[in-house]
């Protein structure tokens, strides 16, 4: 445990130096973020039909996207990895005294949590200034908190997991290319990246929020903002759990398996 809490602590360290890309990272998500609740609020103007959310719950979930979209970006991949893969580096990586798959795993957390702190606190803070109703709403209590930062924990696991399966599967292909347009384009909007799960049709959105997708960032902002309460907060909450652990053992099959019969050519 000791030697991935050190890589741990490698990585993060490392992508902290990137404050320049960060500082633009800031300005355009604050701007994206800006330009879609004016977008929806355009929307719910109209007054042409019910929403299934209210407007000041879907500001606030737009505001934590962009906040916190380092941490679930599913379109994010680390490029070393998969040409590591396909060049046959990966030996060097199989030389070292760990798991493969832990390793990459550490990786992936500890990139996605240095580019989240350097970007998040500044998006939350102007959200927080904005004038009404563009303003990003207060938790309604400490217990909706508490459930908040779990369910992102649990969301951020699950999507550093779904990557690793995506990473591990390259062994079994020649190019990552399709794998990854495909993949990108799906959970990308089965996600609630492009629009929250909720606007979707009634039965497509209830398949929808079974799927391992739905247990990334879909969870974790609508409880935030109270549209995910009560009983269907608590199967979210156990659906997250339940794609997690799925996930990682689909991962770590997938490694055990490439592992023993992965042929690297030249030297």
């Amino acid at each position: 445990m000791k030697k991935y809490l050190s890589f741990f602590r490698i990585r993060f360290i490392n992508g902290l130096q990137y404050r320049a890309a960060a500082a633009a990272g800031v300005a355009t998500q604050f701007t994206w973020g800006f330009m879609e609740i004016l977008l929806f609020r355009a929307f719910y103007q109209s007054g042409s039909r019910d929403f299934p959310m209210t407007f000041p719950a879907l500001v606030s979930y737009i505001w934590l996207q962009q906040a916190f979209l380092a941490l679930f970006m599913t379109w994010f991949w680390e490029s070393e990895l998969f040409d590591s893969i396909t060049t046959g580096n990966v030996a060097y990586e199989l030389c070292r005294p760990v798991r493969l798959y832990h390793m990459w795993f550490v990786r992936g957390l500890a990139v996605r949590l240095s580019k989240a702190v350097l970007r998040c606190f500044p998006v939350l803070f102007f959200s927080l200034l904005m004038p009404k109703p563009f303003r990003l709403i207060l938790p309604a209590s400490l217990s909706t908190t508490l459930l908040f930062f779990l369910s992102m924990a649990l969301g951020t696991l699950v999507v550093v997991a779904f990557g690793m399966l995506v990473y591990m599967s390259v062994f079994y292909t020649i190019s990552s290319q399709g794998i990854k347009l495909m993949v990108t384009s799906l959970s990308e909007f089965l996600s609630g990246a492009v629009i929250p799960l909720p606007f979707l049709p009634d039965g497509i959105r209830q398949a929808v929020e079974l799927l391992p997708f739905a247990s990334m960032q879909n969870v974790p902002f609508r409880i935030y903002s109270g549209d995910l309460a009560g009983g269907a907060m608590i199967k979210s909450l156990c659906l997250q759990v339940f794609w997690l652990a799925v996930l990682v053992l689909a991962g770590s099959f997938l490694e055990s398996k490439a592992l023993k019969r992965v042929i690297i050519q030249g030297g």
